[in-house]
């Protein structure tokens, strides 16, 4: 990979809408060379999805999002893959990651109660042959994200000096 496409992919992880002409002009390419760099680093599979931060509290959408632990028997031929895979498939799963530590996955899961995402931990991912073991961690509130705080400071705001 070139500097040029690592320069592309930093510009659209910290803002997914830059459009090629911008980005052509912060980079000193034509906006045609940029087109083509870029559906090159979707096609490879390198972009994989555009996405906007969502800051559910702004619109007070109710919504819950917790992260399990999940502690598996590796299987043979396919490690953790085969139950990553298995467990990615649900609907509810919105980020999976294979961890070091006391725990093998991390699984941020979306919910619209404490109750729901308990149910799919007790009826759907403890359930899984080579699931050990849970811990269901609920998320309370979201200070950063992505790298975007989610309470942006206001402008002028100043500090009381008065006794």
């Amino acid at each position: 990979m070139d500097k040029i496409q690592r320069d592309i992919i930093a510009i659209l992880s910290e803002d997914s809408r830059a459009t090629p002409a911008k980005i052509a002009a912060m980079l000193g390419i034509s906006a045609d060379q940029t087109s083509r760099y870029i559906k090159a680093l979707e096609s490879d599979g390198v972009i994989v999805k555009y996405t906007a931060i969502v800051n559910e509290d702004a619109f007070d959408e109710e919504n819950v999002e917790a992260l399990i632990e999940v502690k598996v028997t590796p299987q043979r031929g396919s490690g953790f893959d085969a139950i990553a895979q298995e467990i990615a498939a649900h609907d509810e799963v919105k980020n999976l990651y294979l961890m070091s530590g006391a725990y093998d996955l991390a699984v941020i899961v979306s919910g619209k109660s404490l109750k729901s995402i308990s149910r799919f931990v007790s009826e759907r991912i403890s359930t899984y042959d080579n699931v050990l073991s849970t811990a269901t961690h609920f998320i309370l509130k979201k200070y950063k994200v992505e790298g975007a705080l989610m309470k942006r400071s206001e402008a002028g705001e100043r500090l009381s000096v008065q006794p």
